[in-house]
């Protein structure tokens, strides 16, 4: 059975061609990206020149390229076909490397397990059926000793009125019905999804959004946001 919400694809598919306008509804992804591609380089020895990564859920490719840009080797997977093509286009005007390929995590895992330093999986794992199933890639996927990332929301009423009203109905952060409160993930169900997958919870950090500066931080709070990192 795919582990693919298709509807979801199609979701984020429609806006492909504006993954890379920093105006659009990814504003919110290249804001963070900054804090994102920071909190996994520090956890990473403060360097991730000559890692080989996998960026699962890559969409336009706004990871990525970043991770490329530290000189590491990047490999993204998404299974929006038009995003990956606008994440291709966009390799034009970057002149980075990244090898982006539609394929579900589950099923290059089966052909490439243990052979990544490093995998990342943000903002992602709220989009699909079994969550469990792509943090258990995840882990098959990374080498022994190796780092996985992961990050979504969690799932109270706060994140409900953050992540669903407040961003999407009042400040419009992003287009109405991105999210699916029910979809959410709380962090004791991500760990328990990570402790069956042998992956051990090194940090946990949350990402909080400031509507009158319009300052994304990295913070102790977890109650909407969090990002987190496991070792194998």
């Amino acid at each position: 059975m795919s582990n693919v919400d298709f509807n979801e694809v199609d979701k984020f598919a429609a806006l492909a061609s504006r993954w890379w306008d920093k105006n659009s509804e990814f504003k919110p992804l290249h804001d963070i990206n900054p804090l994102r591609l920071n909190y996994i380089k520090e956890r990473c020895s403060n360097t991730l020149a000559n890692k080989k990564i996998l960026d699962v859920g890559c969409g336009g490719g706004i990871l990525s390229e970043a991770m490329a840009s530290e000189g590491a080797t990047v490999t993204g997977i998404d299974m929006a076909e038009a995003g990956l093509e606008v994440a291709k286009l966009h390799l034009l005007e970057s002149g980075l490397e990244v090898d982006y390929q539609k394929i579900p995590v589950e099923e290059l895992a089966k052909t490439h397990a243990g052979q990544f330093d490093v995998v990342t999986c943000l903002e992602m794992l709220e989009h699909v059926p079994d969550p469990s199933s792509i943090i258990k890639a995840c882990a098959a996927l990374v080498k022994p000793g190796g780092q996985v990332f992961l990050s979504t929301i969690n799932r109270n009423a706060k994140s409900y009125l953050f992540a669903i009203i407040g961003a999407e109905y009042v400040l419009k952060l992003l287009p109405q019905g991105t999210h699916d409160w029910d979809k959410f993930i709380q962090p004791s169900e991500m760990d328990d999804y990570s402790r069956q997958a042998d992956l051990a919870l090194k940090g946990m950090i949350g990402m909080t959004y400031n509507p009158f500066t319009k300052v994304y931080k990295l913070e102790d709070d977890v109650s909407v946001n969090y990002l987190c990192h496991y070792s194998k």
